[in-house]
């Protein structure tokens, strides 16, 4: 089900940024800066440039500000276009997970009429063919008797007039077997296969 909706939250690698120098160099507050400008990039995309504007939008008093956003550590980690500052590393990862949504989503679209399409052509052959068995009902094959063992089964008949008739089926030789080939205990097929 499609919410339509952003992406809650980004991962990120705590690693990562600590072991980047430009991070290690920034003050406390550089650091604390630059968290809450990721924090809003994640949330609203971009920003204004502008020092008072961006204190404004932050709450923040404007001395603060400027004393940190001018200082050269906290830019490297965004990007300034047309008075906007905008975060690329964030940018690309969302677009990441729009276009990993959008291939899920097709991806189940077309399991969904695969599975849709199986049951209709399923539904169509079970109402127009009423003599064939649906493939849920069908039996597993008995095992075959042994040589010189004869066995005799009661099964129910598949005829459609005599349901509930019982007939009898004589399996002393299997369908598949050859009166002429030749017969062989277990031993000497072990040995013929080398174990």
């Amino acid at each position: 089900m499609s919410q339509n909706r952003d992406a809650p939250a980004y991962q990120e690698y705590a690693s990562t940024i600590l072991s980047k120098m430009e991070f290690r160099t920034m003050t406390l507050q550089e650091r604390g800066l630059l968290y809450t400008l990721r924090l809003e990039s994640w949330a609203n995309g971009r920003f204004p440039s502008d020092a008072s504007s961006l204190a404004k939008i932050l709450g923040l008093p404007l001395e603060e500000i400027t004393s940190v956003l001018l200082a050269v550590l906290v830019m490297p980690f965004f990007e300034v276009t047309d008075g906007l500052i905008t975060c690329p590393e964030l940018e690309e990862y969302r677009q990441h997970l729009v276009e990993r949504n959008a291939r899920q989503s097709k991806g189940g679209k077309r399991g969904a009429a695969m599975t849709n399409k199986k049951r209709k052509q399923d539904k169509n052959n079970e109402s127009g063919d009423e003599s064939s068995t649906p493939p849920s009902r069908t039996q597993a094959p008995r095992r075959a008797p042994r040589r010189g063992e004869v066995e005799s089964l009661v099964q129910h008949s598949t005829d459609q007039n005599s349901k509930n008739q019982l007939t009898e089926v004589d399996l002393s030789t299997p369908a598949w077997s050859d009166d002429d080939s030749p017969v062989c205990t277990a031993s000497e097929y072990a040995a013929a296969k080398g174990r």
